[in-house]
């Protein structure tokens, strides 16, 4: 079968900006554009396929559900995965993600947890994201929240291009200004915010907080994921596991001449992150520009990648 060819969502943020436009050459319905979901099933923002042409205009959810032999055996309801390129103007709310048991019963049975990852693409040079927080118990954060301390309670870390981050469900967390990132996450739209800056939305109000939700759900005391890794060294034309969860693996291939690619049986999602190139894939070339989102059926046994690019992989783990 051939690669299915994706167009993105996009979802307008308060904290969004023109990157996505400017860097990525993607058509964005404004300046505040925050995310382009490049590859989503989900009904808050839905892929549509570019190519080939017996599936153009479809979703990537009727897909899923009409030809289930591009997934393989295993169907699990709904499409497990969401990838998602973002543009941080400004700083995102400092927040936190539920687990699916968590998400089932207090968001409906549909929804799943949303355990993340973010592969930084570029960042501002004093670029920073939040990443934990300092409090031993959920006691403790509390009484951060009630003496209006908060700020002090995040854990602040500075970030370059090239950093990689796990961010497991109950990890509080947020997305510095000047910051883009590659997301590859559970498909999940819930967001619990814990701090916002006092923003204030379209309506003239404050955002609304979610803080008997956090403290329910977030991880006390904070622990680094062992797949967090700020000094990535990758060999090149090689694809390379940046980590592997119960829910999806994660993959980069930085390709400088040409690589053949063996695949083991499953189906991946793929973006180019940076350059372009080409995709070859039973003897048939397909373009790769900046920004190209696709998936490769299952069963696809190899792919050879040409030219000076780079592509972030996942597929899912059950």
């Amino acid at each position: 079968m051939e690669p299915i060819f994706l167009k993105p969502a996009f979802q307008e943020k308060i904290w969004g900006g023109n990157k996505l436009s400017t860097e990525f050459h993607l058509d964005i319905p404004s300046e505040h554009t925050g995310e382009a979901w490049v590859i989503s099933a989900h009904p808050n923002g839905l892929s549509y396929v570019k190519s080939p042409a017996k599936y153009q205009g479809q979703s990537l959810s009727r897909l899923y559900e009409e030809v289930p032999q591009i997934f393989g055996p295993h169907h699990p309801e709904p499409f497990p995965l969401l990838v998602k390129i973002l543009d941080a103007r400004e700083d995102l709310s400092i927040q936190v993600h539920p687990n699916d048991d968590y998400a089932k019963e207090h968001e409906g049975p549909e929804e799943l947890g949303k355990t993340e990852c973010w592969y930084v693409i570029s960042a501002d040079e004093g670029a920073s994201i939040v990443y934990g927080h300092h409090a031993k118990t959920v006691e403790e954060f509390k009484e951060y929240i009630h003496t209006g301390n908060l700020t002090n309670v995040f854990r602040e870390i500075p970030v370059k291009a090239g950093d990689f981050f796990d961010v497991p469900a109950g990890t509080i967390h947020a997305i510095g200004g000047g910051i883009t990132i590659l997301e590859t996450q559970q498909s999940s739209d819930t967001t619990y915010r814990v701090y916002d800056f006092d923003r204030i939305d379209d309506e003239g109000k404050l955002r609304e907080l979610h803080l008997n939700q956090v403290e329910d759900v977030t991880l006390f005391p904070h622990r680094d994921s062992p797949y967090t890794n700020q000094a990535l060294i990758l060999e090149k034309n090689q694809l390379v596991k940046l980590m592997s969860n119960e829910y999806f693996n994660v993959y980069k291939v930085e390709v400088d001449s040409q690589v053949d690619v063996p695949l083991e049986l499953n189906y991946y999602l793929a973006t180019v992150i940076d350059g372009e190139g080409l995709l070859v894939v039973d003897e048939k070339s397909y373009d790769l520009p900046l920004a190209e989102s696709f998936i490769l059926p299952y069963g696809t046994e190899s792919m050879t990648l040409k030219g000076n690019f780079s592509l972030i992989i996942s597929s899912p783990n059950y």
